[in-house]
Parts: structure tokens; sequence; C-alpha cells
């Protein structure tokens, strides 16, 4: 089957007419008319006939080439091609269709770079004689993997053994820049004028593996990226070779610019590749959580981070990277987190490559379990980090720093890490009224204090210190808290640095222990112990003068107390050392020249420049002393605010005090109304009785008024009976007197009963009385307290973040005024160089002037000896001759 591609191949011509077989003139002509004499690979026509002579005229597609023509061994590969034809009784092998019998003298260029079934005698470029026998293999594997057989029969390869003929053709050219470029001439080769689509498209897959894996060199690069172009936006091009060609050209994209893998991508890389997916890994953040990124053959550090970013939401992500975790397992047990080793990775470092040493280092281990693990953290903190509003970017800082100073990296007071440990409970927790009470606070606070700063007092005082203090941040948010914890460590003078582990190799002092820890911030170089823990000294960026690295050291030349020194350490990271040294020093040097170049600075010549110098110096004179007055008074101001908050905490103990005396009141209060409660409870019970016994009085009286009755009937019965008459009187009267007795007596309980209701009404009515009274001023009071607290608080806070300010603009004009000095002493130095340098002016001027004198003189008399020589030459010549005259006058 035949292509457009290989149609438009065909528009150049292949010049087969007589030649003068003249092979000097090997580039003179590119372009010829067609003739159309092209011919089948299987030369089904007629055989092959004797070329007499090379032909270079090539199509345009191919015009990328020309100017590596001198790489190529055109006449060697086509006259060995040609013998091979006529030893193997062949009639062609390049695949070109012919339209007629016409017999060719002689072959072209074109056809060296045109599709063929049958093995390459030689290399297609000049390489190395060593390599020829190689290059032949691979297109021996090129070969198979694309499917053609040596009896010309398509062969369908399965996905395994396509993927161990693409590890073959890793192995044979990953490290060998020459063989790359003879692979990729190769596989081109057998991209154009294919017989059969399924050939195209398993030589641009073939392509697609290999641009992947390991990138041509520059200028085959160069012509390779042009061609794949030019397929991939052909119009006639098929579909699924477009998309084997666009991908292509990204995978040589981004290979040239990262370079080779250094070690062979695995069969699950080129298995994904081949299928279209992608493989995935875990990366880890400090705080030990972890996101899963993709990757695949061609993905390298950048662009994992890049995703990772994306995945996360952190949009200004340029000063972090992925970085190689090292953690030294003992047994099932892991060490402490000192022994974690975090070294950087170059932006263009292969994933795949990656996790390939990660394993082989695992396998190589012996006796030892090493844990790796990729790791997303920050590469050095700047200044201009404090601008970033980014919430990611703020949690990721603060992750970071507060795992360096859980390391024990950042030294502090027993105050401040108190304050440090409350921020990060605040923050791990948020803020509760009884933190005492959660069940993490023992672990909490173990693990928010550094070991070496732990043990430097009790547990207990620990906990009461830190304990008060979160109570005070009430106010505070998380984060606020995240904010406050990034604040107090950015003040210190080796805050915000990135940490190095390494040896020491050269000390002049000899003050330095073997093993080191070396941080780098805006301000300059710290050296600390690493066990214990403890800071040893620090170099300021104007103090290092030179440094410099290897793979396996660095070096710094210092000021160390007015006298240079030079100090060297062993450490694997010396390029990462370097390189963030670097950056700060071009920090610095940036603010300072967007500074220099705001201010109006005239130069001035002669005279003039030395007073320039004179002004400038007393300019920064009145600025220090204007400095100083700043300073004294940001000082009165801070003394005054402290002031005021001392007074505002004395009536803050005083409003507790009056609030003691009003809940003791209250408790008084309280009391009484506990009293009164209790009488009125008795006067209850009192009322019961006397209200139980009228009702039995009412019940007896009822009684006896029923008697009454029946002794009123039983008299009327018996009204006959007159002995009886008197009797029944008696007993009525006494009745009537027992009558008037209980009325008398339920009259007086009634009175009772009715004294003891209103009583009850009016203690009812005085409790409620005293309960409303009490609550209406314990509301009042409480109101009161709760708006003269918040009042204080805010007074407090505000006063406290006046403080701070201050106490910042204070440390900002000192370390100001310590520049200023030091420039003003520059500047005296240089005047006082200034000075020197004229008067050196002066005396050479002198000597100048003396030697002008001395060589004039020398030339007067230099010219009158010249003249007395000449002179003297003349009667030398004129006695010579006299006497020569002499001599020869009697032989005459």
């Amino acid at each position: 089957m035949t292509f457009d591609m290989a149609q438009s191949a065909r528009t150049m011509g292949s010049s087969f007419n007589s030649s003068s077989g003249n092979d000097d003139t090997l580039l003179q002509s590119f372009a010829a008319s067609s003739n159309g004499d092209d011919y089948d690979s299987d030369g089904s026509n007629f055989a092959p006939p004797t070329p007499t002579t090379i032909s270079t005229a090539i199509p345009a597609e191919l015009a990328g080439v020309i100017p590596l023509i001198d790489r190529f061994q055109v006449e060697g590969f086509l006259r060995m091609m040609h013998k091979q034809i006529h030893s193997s009784g062949k009639r062609g092998f390049f695949s070109k269709r012919s339209v007629g019998p016409q017999v060719r003298e002689k072959f072209t260029f074109e056809d060296m770079l045109c599709f063929q079934k049958d093995p390459i005698p030689t290399s297609l470029l000049k390489i190395n004689s060593d390599l020829v026998s190689r290059a032949i293999k691979l297109f021996q594997i090129i070969l198979k993997y694309i499917g053609v057989d040596s009896s010309d029969r398509v062969i369908a390869t399965s996905l395994d053994e396509r993927i161990e003929l693409v590890g073959k053709l890793y192995k044979h050219t990953l490290k060998r820049s020459e063989l790359r470029d003879e692979l990729f001439i190769q596989i081109s080769k057998q991209t154009r004028n294919s017989p059969d689509r399924q050939y195209l498209i398993k030589a641009w897959e073939l392509m697609y593996l290999c641009a992947s894996a390991m990138p041509p060199s520059k200028d085959i690069g160069g012509y390779l990226s042009e061609y794949v172009h030019n397929v991939a936006q052909g119009i006639s091009t098929d579909p699924e070779v477009r998309v084997l060609a666009l991908n292509t050209l990204n995978a040589l994209k981004r290979c040239m610019k990262a370079g080779p893998r250094h070690i062979i991508p695995g069969r699950e890389e080129v298995e994904a590749l081949l299928t279209g997916q992608k493989l995935t890994t875990i990366v880890f953040f400090l705080d030990e959580t972890f996101e899963e990124i993709t990757y695949d053959m061609t993905t390298t550090v950048a662009d994992s981070v890049e995703e990772l970013s994306g995945v996360i939401k952190l949009s200004a992500h340029s000063s972090f990277s992925l970085f190689e975790c090292r953690k030294l397992v003992s047994g099932a047990k892991a060490l402490d987190l000192g022994n974690e080793e975090y070294v950087g990775l170059d932006d263009n470092k292969y994933i795949g490559d990656l996790l390939a040493e990660f394993k082989a280092a695992k396998d190589r281990s012996k006796g030892e379990i090493l844990h790796f693990k990729l790791t997303f953290k920050k590469k050095l903190f700047r200044e201009s980090d404090e601008a970033v509003a980014d919430p990611m970017f703020i949690q990721l800082s603060y992750v970071q720093l507060q795992h360096d100073y859980l390391l024990g990296n950042y030294p502090v007071g027993r105050d401040d890490a108190a304050q440090l440990s409350a921020l990060q409970i605040l923050v791990e927790i948020g803020f509760i009224t009884s933190p005492e009470s959660c069940t993490d606070w023992n672990s909490l606070l173990e693990r928010f204090v550094p070991r070496q700063i732990a043990i430097t007092r009790p547990k207990r005082e620990w906990e009461l210190d830190i304990l008060s203090r979160f109570r005070s941040m009430e106010h505070l948010t998380k984060d606020d808290a995240r904010q406050q914890f990034l604040r107090i460590l950015r003040t210190l003078p080796y805050g915000n640095s990135v940490f190095f582990g390494v040896r020491k190799i050269d000390d002049p002092i000899g003050l330095l222990p073997g093993r080191i820890i070396l941080g780098i911030n805006k301000r300059g170089v710290h050296f600390f112990r690493p066990v214990p823990k403890e800071y040893l000294h620090s170099a300021e960026l104007r103090d290092i003068m030179q440094f410099g690295s290897s793979n396996t050291a660095v070096f710094f030349k210092m000021r160390v107390a007015g006298v240079l020194h030079i100090f060297q350490f062993e450490t694997k990271q010396g390029e990462e050392i370097c390189i963030a040294l670097q950056t700060h020093i071009n920090d610095v040097m940036l603010r300072r020249y967007s500074k220099a170049r705001s201010a109006a600075v005239g130069s001035m010549h002669g005279d003039s420049s030395g007073n320039l110098k004179i002004q400038s110096v007393e300019a920064y004179e009145k600025r220090v002393q204007d400095l100083s007055k700043d300073i004294e008074e940001s000082k009165r101001n801070a003394e005054q605010l402290l002031k005021e908050l001392h007074e505002k905490n004395k009536q803050e103990v005083v409003m507790q005090e009056e609030l003691e005396t009003l809940k003791e009141s209250l408790r008084f209060e309280k009391h009484n109304l506990a009293e009164a409660t209790r009488s009125l409870e008795r006067l209850r019970l009192q009322y019961d009785e006397k209200d139980k016994e009228h009702q039995d009085m009412l019940i007896e009286k009822r009684g006896m008024e029923a008697k009454i009755a029946k002794l009123s009937t039983t008299v009327l019965e018996n009204n006959g009976k007159k002995d009886t008459v008197g009797i029944d009187e008696q007993l009525l009267q006494k009745l009537q007197d027992e009558l008037r007795l209980r009325n008398d007596e339920l009259q007086a309980t009634e009175e009772i009963r009715k004294k003891l209701v209103n009583e009850k009404m009016f203690l009812e009515q005085r409790i409620f009385g005293l309960e409303k009274k009490t609550s209406d001023e314990m509301e009042h009071l409480q109101r009161s307290f709760e708006h003269e607290r918040k009042v204080l608080k805010l007074r407090v806070a505000e006063l406290e973040k006046k403080l701070e300010e201050v106490t910042q603009e204070l440390a900002a004009m000192e370390s100001t005024l310590t520049i200023r000095n030091s420039d003003l002493a520059a500047l005296q130095n240089n005047l006082k160089e200034l000075e020197e340098l004229r008067e050196m002016k002066e005396d050479i001027d002198r000597k100048n002037e003396q030697t002008a004198k001395i060589l004039k003189m020398q030339g007067a008399q230099l010219a009158e000896m010249e003249a007395l020589y000449k002179e003297e030459q003349v009667l030398r010549k004129r006695y010579f001759n006299m006497i020569e005259g002499l001599f020869t006058m009697p032989s005459i």
C-alpha cells in the first residue's frame, strides 16, 4: 500500500540519466524533475542495474537534512547496499514504486532514507567502526518490532515481545550518543514510503518510545523535530500516525531539555506508554500527609511539582520542589527524626529514574532498612515570601518551619518555647476553655516542645506555663496563631533558614565540631552543633567573600573577627548550598540596586568626586543621627506602652477583686434566700397541721349537730314522758355548751389560718422581690464585667500589637543603623584611600616631571654624543683612507 506521503516524496527528481560519474558534485543538485522511474522493494519488473554514480537529489521534506549531509556516509552505504543486492539476487530494496521499466544508472540520497525490508549492510551515519556492528543489529531489532521478516511476511508481534525488543534498544543506545543518533535516523528511515500501514504505525510507535526515553544529539534533534512536525501537520497524514507524531514531537521537546534517562525504563513504564495509561506514585508532605500523582516515562520533577501544585491548589510554587527523603530504620523501629536526610532533586530528573534508584538502594542495603520517599517542601525561604497571601503557601511554610523547629534547628529560650508550643496546640485543636481535659493533652505537650528544650525544667512547670499562655489566646483564630508562629521564628537571627548536614574538612580556627548543621537564610550562614543542638556562630552575607562547591564538598572564604579564613566541609549538597546562598545574595543586591536606582546619583570627576564623597559622608552621618533619634523615640514609646500595659493589668486585677467581692455578696444573698425558703417551708407545715385540725373540728361539729338533731327527734317522740324531760334538757344544754366551745375554737383556728396565709403571701412576695433584685444585680454586674473585660482585652491586644510593631521597627532601625554605620565606616575608609591616592598621584606627578627633565637632559646628551660619534666616524674614515693611501703609494 502506498500512502500520499510516499507519493509526495517522489516530487524530487531521481536523475538516472547518464552522468560523467563525477562524485565531487555530491551536493550540487537537490532538486530535479521527476521521471517516474520508481521501483518496488520486491523488484517485480526488472533486475537492479549497476549504478555508475550516486545522485543526491532529495525532496523538500528532507530539506532539513542538508546541513547534516556530512554526517551521513552516503556513498559507502549505497555502494555496500548495491553489493548486497547483487549478492542476494534481489531486484531492489528501497520502497519506491516504478512506473516503467527504466534502468537506473545511479541511486539517490533519498533512496538511503526510504523504507526497506532488508537488513542494512552498514550504518547510515559516520560512526566509530567499533559501533557499526551494533548499528546493524539495531536495524534488525527495528525490522522485527515493526513485523518485517526475512521471508517478506508480515509478523504480528505481541505486547511482551515488543516490550522486550524496546528494552534491547534502550540497553544498546541509552549510554551511547552516537548509537542514539543512528537509531533515530534508522527509525525515521522506516517511516518514509512505507508499503504497509501497519509497518508505518509500528515505526512511529517505536519512534515515540525512543523519543520518550532518550534524545538525539542537538543537530539530529533539530532535523528530526522538523520532520516529525511536518508529518504531524500534514493534511493527508493518517489520523493514527498524526497522533503518534504529535506525541513523539512532545516527547522530543521534553527529552531534549531533560536529557536521556539514567536507568533503563522498566517494563511497567513501557507498557503504560504503549497502552496510553498513567502510573501513579505518592508524594509526602512534612506533616506525613500525602497526595497521589501520575507519571509516565517522560515525567520530570518539574512536571510533578506543577501537577501537585494544581492538585493542592498552590498558586505560588516557584520556591517549592521535590526532595528525596532517606530514613534509616533499625529492625521494626524507626530512629528519631534527626536521621532523616532530605536531598534536593534536579528539576530535569525523571520520576521513573528516581523510583528505580529507590528500589535499587533498598536492594543494596544489607542489615539495614532504608526508607525512601518523595517529599514536597520549600527549597528556600525568601524575603518576598512575606507578601504571599496564598493560604496553601502559608500552610506549607508553617508545616516546614514547625518541622525544623521540632527537630531543634531553631534554639529558643523557655518563654519563646512555651509561646510557640501554645500556638501550635491552638493551630492543632483550636481554642477551648479547658484544654487539659482533652484526651490528647499530654501527647500534644510532648509533641510540640523540642526534646532538648523540654528537659530544661519539670513537665508540670511546662504544662502550667503553656496552659496559661494558651488561655490568653482566646481572641486568636487558627490562622492568626499560624501567622504568629511564623512571625516569631522569622524574627530569629537564623529564622527562615534551610538546613544542611555537613562534615568538617578544614577549620582554620579549630572551634567547630566534626559534624555541623549549616543554616542559610537572608542574613547569612549559621553554624549549629547537631548533638546536642546548639547555636555556634553566624557569618553575615557581607562577610562571605567567596564560596564554591564540588560533588563532595563546599568551601567558604569568609571574614571572622576581621580576618579572612577558608572553611571546607564535606557534603553531597554543595550545589544546593551555593544556589541558596547565591539566591539570597542576588536578592540583597537587587534590593540595593532598586534603592540606588530610585535615588538620583550624579557622577563627577577630579576634586568634585572628593567633595561628593564628603557630602555623602555628611549625609550618612545626618541620617545616622536621625535614625538614632528615631530609635530613642521608639524606645520611649515602647516603655510608655509597657507602662500602659502594666496599668491595664493592674486595673484588670482590681476588676477581678471587685468581681470576687460581688461573688461573695451573691453567695451571702443566696444563703439568706435559702433561710427564707426554709422558714416558708416550716410555715407551710404549720399551716397544713392547723388546716387538718380545723377539718377535724368541722367533722366533729357536724357529728354533734347530727346528735343534737337526733336528740331533738327523740325529745319530740317522748314528749309524754315527764320524768325524762329534765334529763334531756340538761343533756341538750350540755351539748349546746360543747357546741359553742367548738365554734369558738373553730373561729380561733380560722383566724390563725388566715393569719398564716397572709404571712405566707408576704414571705412569697418578699422572696420574689429578693430573687428579682439579686438576678438584676447579677445580670448588671455580669454585663458590666464582660464589657470591661472585652474592652481591656482589646486594649491589651492593641497594646501588644503596637508593642510588637514598635519592637520590629526598633529592630529594623537598629539593623539599618548597623548597616549605615558599616557604610559610613566604608565611606570613611574610601575617603582615606582617596586622600592617599591623591598624595600618591602628586608624588607620581612630581616623579614624572623629574623623570621628564632627566629624559630631556639625557636626550640632549644623547644627541650630542651621536653628533660626536658621527664626527669621530668621519675622522676615523678619513684617517683610515689616509693611512691606506700611504701604504699603497710605494707599490705604485
